[in-house]
């Protein structure tokens, strides 16, 4: 998708070839109901560190009565939310943290909305684990990409939640 920079080339990826559907990610993943910001997993790679999701914007989404009348817009916190539910897909599929931990958001740096997405959209998630210390903090570099374009990127922490060794998603 052009960017030189860019953690992954999204054009050397089968992006019709999901390899967790949501269902899959409810394994790994807490979030129910409108906090869902992930529609599916098409690459995942555990040398490297990388994975790549998307999530499909809905026509019904719980933010669109109100960001913003008549020009709906989605909620760049939002765009965060999908790129933390990728990175806790990933370290607590791959045991990152430790076992049984729920990965909460820990901190946002160096985030940049670059351009909107709109219902309709298709936006694809990459994330690439930087750093962790287990039990303790993962670090990942994000990036967001919505009709061939970046739309938002930045660096996310995850924690583990206080008490939420041994939980598992239902």
């Amino acid at each position: 998708m052009g960017n030189k920079d860019a953690i992954i080339d999204l054009d050397t990826l089968d992006l019709s070839q999901v390899v967790a559907d949501l269902d899959e990610i409810r394994r790994y993943n807490p979030q129910r109901f409108e906090m869902e910001q992930l529609s599916g997993i098409v690459y995942e790679n555990p040398e490297s560190h990388i994975c790549v999701g998307f999530k499909d914007v809905g026509r019904d989404e719980f933010w669109i009565r109100g960001h913003m009348p008549g020009m709906p817009l989605m909620p760049g916190v939002v765009m965060c939310e999908a790129a933390a539910q990728l990175s806790s897909y990933f370290a607590v599929k791959y045991d990152m943290l430790g076992s049984g931990f729920v990965v909460g958001l820990g901190g946002l740096e160096e985030v940049r909305i670059r351009e909107s997405v709109y219902p309709g959209d298709r936006m694809y998630v990459v994330c690439q684990l930087v750093r962790v210390r287990r039990g303790k903090i993962i670090i990942c570099r994000f990036e967001g990409y919505a009709r061939n374009r970046i739309v938002v990127e930045g660096i996310i922490k995850g924690i583990p939640l206080p008490g939420s060794q041994g939980a598992q998603p239902s």
